[in-house]
């Protein structure tokens, strides 16, 4: 469940009092992915609840990813958990590739992998190429945009036909998800995808 997002949530499985709430969404987040085909779905950390300590948080989101995780396999689905960068959303718990594998350790589950969002961990890490290449057997999915300003490839700082390029010779198999604003218009902004020999 991604909270009160209206009021500025995103996500609630770090937050200690709200695991009944996270598990009910759970079950909800089953019976709309089985309406829809989805064949796997994303469990937003959330924003660490202020007076709520790293340890209390990162056990909270662990216990959850642990219920979820099993859930969602005796569904058919897959897991995925996405760090995300704390300049776009302050606060956000998890936020590194690291902190990632770390707490996917912990959960111990086959059905948990990371959706690796190349934007928010360029600016959080950088080094994207060789983290993917030292965690590609962790990720299941992808997602882009470009950095700065979260727009289509091209627009910014990352050589984005290189990566692709990289991905491909990983053997990468999944979806990679367009996750950008674009710069003027959304049709103009899938030319990226001619220049960079996506089609």
């Amino acid at each position: 469940p991604a909270g009160d997002w209206a009021a500025g949530e995103r996500g609630i499985a770090c937050h200690p009092d709200r695991i009944e709430e996270f598990r009910a969404g759970v079950d909800r987040a089953i019976r709309y992915a089985r309406a829809l085909g989805n064949e796997q779905v994303n469990c937003l950390a959330g924003i660490q609840p202020e007076g709520v300590s790293d340890e209390v948080a990162e056990d909270t989101l662990v216990e959850n990813l642990k219920y979820a995780a099993k859930k969602l396999e005796q569904a058919g689905i897959r897991l995925v958990m996405e760090a995300i960068n704390t300049r776009d959303i302050p606060g956000f718990f998890l936020n590194n590739t690291q902190q990632a594998l770390r707490i996917r350790d912990r959960v111990c589950s086959d059905n948990l992998t990371l959706q690796y969002d190349i934007y928010h961990m360029q600016i959080m890490e950088g080094d994207i190429c060789p983290t993917l290449e030292a965690n590609i057997g962790a990720i299941r999915h992808i997602q882009l945009a470009d950095n700065p300003g979260r727009h289509e490839p091209g627009t910014g700082e990352l050589n984005y036909r290189f990566i692709f390029g990289f991905i491909d010779r990983l053997g990468y198999d999944g979806w990679i998800g367009c996750e950008y604003k674009p710069a003027t218009t959304t049709e103009a902004g899938l030319g990226w995808m001619k220049d960079h020999n996506v089609i």
